[in-house]
């Protein structure tokens, strides 16, 4: 675990993020969602599509601002930065995306991708841009002379690995990695994340990961967070999983999990039904209509996290404070 827990170097307070639909509808993304990011260890963000994993990168990345709720960073809000303290403030939180090619220059070559914000930022240059381009590189086990090529001309593993020497550049404290792996063959997601796990403790960063593979993600992370229809359902340390997970919604997620040590006579069980709308999110627990658990208090109310066992945490009616 990371040193230092008591002093997160991001927080995400009680954000909510509501967005403007037709007939005067708000579609829910995040709902009070509180997490905290500390420096030298990763917490893995899990939940299928549609769960606000995204949206709430984005207003980590102060690409989008919270309808409620605030971020810190190194405990000063980030909606009160604007303009060039806003700027400076970006080479602190960087982001690893998940496709590469989507978010590179195809007219630029290598080189200039990757040193873009060293120039943007006056760390490095121009005369200098060839020798970082290659020290970068080689950081994230690139030959140097890839500097010379196009996006076009590396495979997706390498194009990932592009994006992560950018992303490390700067030096940040915080690196996000928004499905940064799922695009990838099962053996280059290995080494990308052998590489992540490595870049983080060389530097000392506080790392999100951001996945819905739940296998995957606890296999990296230090601590987990489970999302849930807008929802942070539950919080555990990695290494309880799958053996001390709680919530019903969780327990699914390890029960889809296909592994060729799993016991073969079991029988695979799936979630009933669909998720409900974002745009129509019913009163009670977001997970009501597909718990085999649900009770009348689920209908009525939110379950709220609270702490089940030491750093594990459960939004659910099955565990009360009692618990």
């Amino acid at each position: 675990m990371a040193e230092n827990r008591e002093q997160p170097i991001l927080e995400v307070k009680n954000v909510t993020r509501r967005f403007k639909a037709s007939q005067g509808r708000y579609l829910l993304a995040n709902n009070h969602i509180s997490l905290n990011f500390y420096r030298g260890e990763t917490l893995g963000i899990v939940g299928e599509s549609g769960c606000g994993k995204s949206t709430l990168m984005r207003m980590i990345m102060s690409l989008d601002e919270p309808t409620e709720g605030e971020i810190l960073f190194e405990g000063r809000s980030i909606a009160e930065l604007k303009g060039e303290e806003l700027r400076q403030h970006r080479r602190h939180i960087q982001m690893v995306f998940q496709d590469p090619s989507l978010a590179f220059n195809p007219k630029m070559k290598i080189r200039d991708i990757i040193c873009e914000p060293l120039l943007n930022f006056g760390v490095i240059k121009p005369s200098e841009k060839e020798e970082k381009a290659r020290e970068l590189l080689e950081l994230v086990e690139l030959p140097g002379d890839f500097a010379d090529r196009y996006p076009h001309n590396m495979s997706g593993g390498q194009r990932q690995r592009v994006g992560i020497a950018r992303a490390i550049a700067l030096k940040p404290d915080v690196i996000m990695c928004d499905e940064a792996t799922s695009a990838l063959d099962v053996s280059v997601q290995k080494t990308v994340v052998e590489l992540l796990v490595r870049l983080q403790k060389q530097n000392n960063m506080a790392m999100g990961f951001v996945c819905h593979d739940v296998a995957l993600v606890s296999s990296l992370s230090h601590r987990t967070a489970v999302m849930y229809l807008g929802n942070v359902v539950e919080i555990l340390p990695s290494e309880q999983i799958p053996r001390q997970v709680m919530h019903p919604y969780t327990k699914a997620l390890m029960g889809a999990i296909f592994d060729i040590h799993m016991d073969f006579s079991k029988k695979i069980e799936s979630i009933e039904s669909e998720a409900p709308s974002p745009l129509n999110v019913p009163p009670g627990c977001p997970f009501r209509n597909r718990c085999e658990h649900c009770m009348d208090v689920c209908r009525r109310e939110n379950p709220t996290l609270k702490e089940a066992a030491p750093e594990h945490h459960v939004a659910c009616h099955l565990y009360g404070a009692e618990s």
